[in-house]
């Protein structure tokens, strides 16, 4: 589109914006009228800082890349592939855990922190003292251990 034409949108738009806010003012009082004024010169404002024609190149690129994404062979022979990239490593995931294997670089830091490694119960250690000898053996009666 050309400025004249631009010119005209903004015009109208601001000319519908104003007996909006005529009516606005009149029926519902002045809180209005300002807040319709407000909106009354968007229109104007963007057509003097070309944010109406920036907006007009956003969308015409917008919709040139969803009909090239639509319409390209290539694009979804690309989705497909991402989605089999994505089902196979959450497969392998999915087996990994069931298996109970963890990577080699995770069993190294688990024993490097002091964990355990998976399956390996911790050993009980033997009562120092008497007294947790007793306190103990009432644990274990209680079944708590």
């Amino acid at each position: 589109m050309d400025d004249v034409t631009w010119a005209v949108l903004t015009l109208s738009l601001t000319a519908v914006g104003g007996i909006y806010t005529w009516f606005a003012y009149q029926r519902r009082g002045l809180a209005a009228g300002l807040k319709g004024a407000g909106i009354t010169v968007l229109p104007l404002a963007a057509y003097l800082t070309k944010t109406l024609q920036m907006f007009t190149r956003i969308g015409d690129a917008v919709a040139d890349w969803a009909t090239g994404l639509v319409f390209s062979p290539a694009v979804w022979l690309g989705v497909i592939l991402t989605g089999m990239g994505v089902l196979l490593f959450g497969a392998g995931r999915w087996l990994e855990a069931r298996r109970g294997d963890t990577p080699k670089a995770a069993k190294g830091a688990a024993k490097k922190s002091g964990e355990l490694p998976a399956g390996r119960a911790p050993r009980s250690e033997p009562a120092v003292d008497d007294d947790l000898a007793d306190i103990e053996a009432i644990l274990k009666k209680r079944g708590i251990t």
